[in-house]
This record gives C-alpha cells, structure tokens and sequence, in this order.
C-alpha cells in the first residue's frame, strides 16, 4: 500500500497549528482532546492523496484536508452525544470528561474553524470547496436523523439503512477525495467519478464499522464492543438476520432488541449468535465485497496512471481488513 505516515505525520503537524489551547480554555481544551485521540485520519489523508495523485501537493490541499478532519470529529463528539456514548478511540468521550454543554459547544466552534480554513484559497476554488463541504455536511446531519428515526421504527428496509449509512458515512469520504481533486484542478469527469469512488468506498467501510462493532477485537477496536446491539440500531446485520431468520428467532431477536439490561452481555451474546446463525454476519461481509468492487471498477473510468490506481485499491483492500 502506498505510505500514508508522510500524510499522517503532515496532517498532525497542521493541525497543531490550526488548533491551539486558548482562551475559553473550557471551549478550545475539548477540541484539543478530541483531535489528539487519534484515529486513522482517513478522510484528510485521502485529500492529500488524491491531490498529489492528481499533479498537486499535499502542501496545498492541506487546509481542505484539516477542515474534513476537523469536521469529522466534529460530528464524533455530537454523535457520542446523542448515543449517550462512554468511549471513543478507547478514551473518555468529550461529553463525559467535562459534560453535555460543552461537548455541543466545542463540536459548534469545530464547525466554523472547519469553515475558516478553506478561507486559504481563491475564490473561484474556495467556492467549489465551500459548495462541496456543505452540501455534504447537511447530508452527514440527514443521515444521522435517518439513524435516529430507525431508532423508533420496526419496518426499516436494508436499501434504507443503505441510504442511511451513504449520507451519515460515505459522503464525506467521496467529499475528502473530491476536494483533492478540486485543489489539482482536476477534470470534471475525475472529481465525479473519484468522488463516486470514495463514495462506495465510504459504504463499504461503514459496513465494516458497523461488523467491528459486534464482532471486533476490544482491545484494538477502540469503542465499546456491541455498542450497536446496546443501543438497538437497525444496522445491516441486524435486518438481515431478521430477513433470514425463521419466526422463533424473529420473534427472539425482536424481544432482544425491545430491551436494554443494566448488564448487556447476555444480550450481546445472544445477538452475535443469531447473526452468525442466520448468515446475517457472512450477508454483511460479501456485501462489503460489492461496495468495494463497486469502488474499484470506477478508477478504470478516471484518467490517472496506473501505479496511482493500483495504490488506491490497494488503500481499499486495507481499509477492508482491518481490525480497528
């Protein structure tokens, strides 16, 4: 695969820049914690490679790409928020460590330094990044609306919690590779078809979360393990196992997930068994394959140099093996 601890090591380097522990410290101290935490950083480092890959350099694209990352984790705090959750990336969530008030109002602050950023560039680039980062931005909040009303419904159908996952997931990672291109001054046709590239990818890569999330390692997996299955979401596993289920485990899934114990475990247990049991947790895998298969037959339309395809499907093949 192609070395990505350049871009890493690039990526932490500015974004110490762009963020410092200021005055409120109660304000600018979470956002500090939440972008030392780590993570893959795999949206920004996608926009510094599909620049560079393009013919520009990873000094350039590298506002757009702070911005994805400061958006990103962003919407971490405000979905942690909202799942009520107790870790992420194996730390103390932001809303946990000081509380619910400054956890919404660090996450707002991101948001408009996200913005600020791409004040670096022209007008005429700074206007399609601009465009880009808001209309994904308002399909990221739709998609995580689409996941909080699946929370209260029984009749979600899996070409929805698609959908839901392409707005809340994948757009941003079609977003992070298109604004790459835009700083390279890309074609047309490249910007819409490595942003559908990424796009796939993105589905492909949430499936797999969501996998990791009741069948990952919990010492490298980072969140909680069965964390979906805590919170009942209709994930992918889920509505398949319903769908290839028989009306004894219909039935005793629907019970599990009607419930939410003060201890899990037993709950979590018993949900990875029926996934597996129902071919819910095979389903999930092959479905993974498709999306990244999808992702793939788009590079042979993007005029770029064989080498450079081959490292971007080599960045999809590990994204799809990894454990964390």
């Amino acid at each position: 695969m192609h070395d990505l601890s350049s871009y890493n090591e690039a990526l932490l380097k500015g974004l110490k820049q762009a963020i410092t522990v200021k005055e409120p410290k109660g304000l600018y101290g979470p956002i500090a914690y939440i972008l030392e935490l780590g993570g893959k950083r795999l949206r920004p480092v996608l926009t510094l490679m599909t620049a560079e890959f393009f013919g520009s350099t990873a000094g350039k694209a590298m506002n757009a790409a702070l911005a994805i990352e400061i958006f990103h984790n962003f919407s971490l705090i405000h979905d942690d928020i909202m799942d009520d959750a107790p870790l992420r990336r194996g730390k103390v969530t932001v809303h946990e460590k000081w509380d619910l008030n400054t956890g919404i109002l660090s996450g707002d602050a991101m948001l408009i330094l996200a913005y600020q950023l791409f004040e670096s560039y022209e007008p005429e680039m700074f206007q399609q990044l601009a465009k880009l980062f808001s209309k994904t931005a308002l399909e990221v909040c739709e998609g995580q609306q689409y996941d909080v009303d699946f929370e209260t419904r029984d009749d979600v159908t899996i070409p929805e919690y698609i959908k839901m996952i392409d707005y809340k997931t994948a757009v941003l990672i079609g977003a992070s590779m298109k604004m790459g291109a835009i700083v390279a001054n890309a074609s047309e046709s490249c910007k819409d078809n490595i942003y559908d590239f990424g796009r796939n990818l993105g589905i492909a890569f949430q499936l797999q979360d969501d996998y990791l999330d009741a069948f990952g390692d919990p010492d490298t997996f980072g969140k909680q393990v069965g964390g979906d299955i805590i919170e009942n979401k209709k994930t992918f596993l889920y509505l398949t196992a319903l769908e290839s289920s028989s009306v004894l485990e219909q039935e005793k899934l629907t019970t599990l997930f009607a419930q939410s114990p003060e201890d899990p475990s037993e709950k979590i247990k018993v949900v990875k068994e029926l996934f597996i049991s129902t071919g819910a947790a095979r389903a999930s895998m092959n479905e993974m394959e498709k999306y990244t298969t999808k992702a793939n037959n788009l590079l042979d339309k993007i005029d770029l140099a064989e080498d450079k395809k081959a490292a971007f499907r080599s960045f999809g093949e590990w994204l799809m093996n990894r454990k964390v």
